[in-house]
């Protein structure tokens, strides 16, 4: 019988079973290296972390070891819109034409700003094929998407904008502020608050990266996700996915870490996440430092779109550029928590009514048919299970 696996960091005796959880998860397999980290009223009740950073478990997983956070990085960026809107600069109802002109073409003269950060814009893909490494040329990105037609009448429904909607916020943030997402968000919200995350990694922190592994596919959760996007290779669902291209090893190469591809490339570690989270869950402001006016932060966690995506075959609820939780994908009892998930399982968010900060970070990712990975769900279960 193997070892058991070391867990590493702190836990509040109250907080003992998200410690067996994750521990049980190593157990399973289900894990090679991981962090989770809880605050509650601004204090850390749960540090803990375990495992390896490379496949041969020959180096160990740190407490600040670097990993991509797909998707999760998503919440990243709409923190940096919802700043501009704070300072008066982004009108929420306004036009994005209004900042960025260009994107008038195709019929979207009159698209708010709103409808990017509720992923009911119509623009999940381009429709022409793009050559491959242009996932990390800014400029082509958003002039195709500037150029691109609707695929839906927008605000009629919504579907999940996997990669496109980074590119479109965080033009809108460039032409109003004239700094890169990548920047605005390290300037304003990373350096101010004191947390490791990172959109556009700068080499220096090259040594801490952990590679991401390809794990389990959980195939019994649904469609196979990767067989509808074979199927149909022209098709909206795979053009949001694969065009242009992206091939399973460019997420651990150096060109994809430096770029900024804010709706899919962020890097950070769980206790950086539960700090960004935490300062939500407080109001907005923590140590001193304002994140967003509470008033926004109300707004970004109303809900604005709810049903079935018109991208991913389930059901999917958003705010403004956050996630919220489905009855089919609770995250605890409370129906407004609020924070984003990343493919392969990484997962950050606020609950203002219990006062918690989450993050959960990894390396060995699992595919199933979610919008939020069973672990990080499992382990939020024995948060609120404490506390009841």
């Amino acid at each position: 019988m193997a070892d058991a696996t070391e867990i590493h960091g702190h836990c509040d005796p109250r907080f003992v079973g998200v410690r067996d959880v994750f521990a049980a998860a190593f157990e399973r397999g289900d894990e090679l290296g991981a962090s989770v980290c809880v605050t509650l009223e601004g204090e850390s009740v749960v540090d803990l972390h375990a495992g390896f950073a490379d496949t041969a478990r020959t180096q160990p997983w740190q407490h600040d070891s670097l990993v991509n956070l797909f998707s999760t990085t998503k919440g990243m960026t709409a923190i940096c819109a919802l700043r501009l809107v704070d300072e008066g600069r982004l009108d929420l109802d306004a036009p994005v034409a209004k900042y960025w002109p260009e994107f008038a073409a195709g019929g979207k003269a009159d698209l708010p700003v709103r409808h990017l950060l509720s992923h009911r814009a119509g623009l999940p893909a381009i429709s022409k094929p793009l050559p491959p490494g242009s996932l990390t040329d800014w400029d082509v990105m958003t002039t195709a998407l500037a150029e691109q037609e609707p695929w839906w009448t927008p605000g009629t429904q919504h579907g999940y904008h996997a990669i496109s909607f980074g590119f479109l916020v965080g033009e809108v943030v460039r032409r109003i502020d004239g700094r890169s997402l990548g920047t605005f968000f390290r300037e304003e919200v990373a350096e101010p608050l004191g947390v490791d995350l990172h959109i556009g990694l700068a080499e220096e922190h090259e040594g801490r990266v952990s590679k991401l592994v390809q794990g389990p596919v959980h195939a019994e959760n649904g469609p196979d996700l990767f067989q509808m996007i074979l199927k149909d290779p022209e098709s909206m669902l795979a053009k949001a996915f694969i065009n242009p291209p992206l091939l399973p090893g460019d997420a651990n190469s150096r060109e994809w870490r430096a770029a900024e591809i804010p709706a899919a490339n962020g890097h950070g570690t769980a206790a950086a996440l539960a700090r960004l989270y935490t300062a939500l869950a407080l109001g907005g402001e923590l140590d001193g430092v304002r994140v967003l006016s509470s008033e926004t932060i109300e707004a970004a966690r109303t809900q604005h779109s709810r049903g079935l995506d018109a991208i991913l075959p389930l059901e999917s609820r958003f705010g403004l550029g956050f996630q919220m939780p489905t009855e089919g994908e609770p995250t605890g009892p409370n129906p407004r928590v609020f924070g984003h998930a990343g493919a392969g399982g990484s997962y950050g968010q606020a609950d203002p009514e219990n006062r918690i900060g989450f993050g959960y970070s990894m390396n060995l990712m699992h595919t199933g048919l979610w919008m939020v990975d069973p672990r990080p769900r499992a382990l939020l279960r024995a948060v609120h299970e404490a506390l009841a």
